[in-house]
């Protein structure tokens, strides 16, 4: 499979993006997450040889080299990004597998405008506000940017860690309670100015636009990881499908069940899953 790298301007970004395949070949699945870059949808997008297939790097990571002096990026914003990479595609119709934060970029695009996408998988947007806890992780989230900035990135990576590995709400201590040892994550102490896009507060504060939602055109799939289900991205997942009305559905694995086995993911498996969602035909090597 050819790709094509492409670079799209935005205000404050240069976006680059990537086209694996041939545009013309069928309906392109866009592949992405946030803060995940483009590579790490590389063993998930070869299990989709069939068709054209978009990664990207969200802004601030990755080839989107930012061209402003900002710290940070709203959800406002990656939406805005992700309109502006449909809009360069030029395609008449697309599917999209978002992840994670990707899911939470996803559903302020589809909340807005975005008559392109036919299909919208999100696996687990790890949204707070439908969920019993919701303030226990709004405080969490507020504490993490303070505890980035008096104790570093590697003690504030690690309590978000610990926050969304979670099995069940968070208790009411949480937010105050010390988090883990850095060195259990293989984290350093202190960490770049990237580090304040990961720990972005939008992400799990963002509300979505439900009666948008149900009205627009897109088939919304709301996902969530049969191992991490009980998980805080699991648990929010099944609460936004339940408020949007419908069933979530299971994917194989963890919150990054799509990853390289190295990581603990089963790409092919998962693979196997988002093409039964998506309607699409098995290949050889689907279970």
């Amino acid at each position: 499979m050819t790709t094509e790298h492409r670079t799209v301007p935005a205000p404050g970004a240069d976006l680059g993006y990537d086209v694996h395949g041939d545009l013309s070949a069928g309906v392109p699945l866009f592949m992405f997450g946030s803060p995940m870059e483009a590579s790490e949808f590389a063993e998930l997008a070869a299990q989709f040889a069939d068709l054209p297939v978009i990664t990207y790097d969200p802004r601030g990571t990755g080839r989107s080299r930012r061209t402003d002096a900002a710290d940070r990026t709203t959800t406002a914003e990656h939406a805005d990004d992700l309109r502006r990479i449909l809009a360069d595609l030029a395609v008449p119709a697309i599917d999209l597998f978002a992840s994670s934060g990707g899911a939470v970029n996803a559903l302020a695009l589809l909340g807005s405008t975005a008559p392109a996408v036919r299909t919208a998988v999100l696996h687990e947007p790890p949204i707070a506000e439908y969920l019993p806890d919701r303030d226990v992780v709004s405080a969490t989230t507020r504490a993490l940017s303070e505890l980035y900035r008096t104790a570093g990135f590697g003690a504030a990576m690690a309590k978000f860690i610990d926050m969304v590995a979670r099995s069940g709400p968070l208790p009411d201590s949480y937010p105050t309670e010390p988090g883990p040892d850095p060195a259990m994550f293989g984290l350093p102490a202190v960490g770049d100015g990237d580090a304040l896009f990961v720990l972005n507060r939008d992400t799990t504060a963002f509300v979505p636009d439900l009666e948008a939602l149900r009205a627009g055109p897109a088939r919304l799939v709301i996902g969530y990881g049969a191992v991490s289900g009980e998980q805080l991205p699991g648990r929010a997942a099944r609460a936004l499908a339940d408020r949007l009305g419908s069933a979530a559905t299971e994917f194989p694995g963890h919150h990054g069940g799509f990853a390289a086995p190295d990581r603990g993911g089963d790409p092919v498996a998962f693979a196997a899953r988002l093409r039964n969602v998506l309607g699409l035909p098995t290949i050889d090597g689907d279970r």
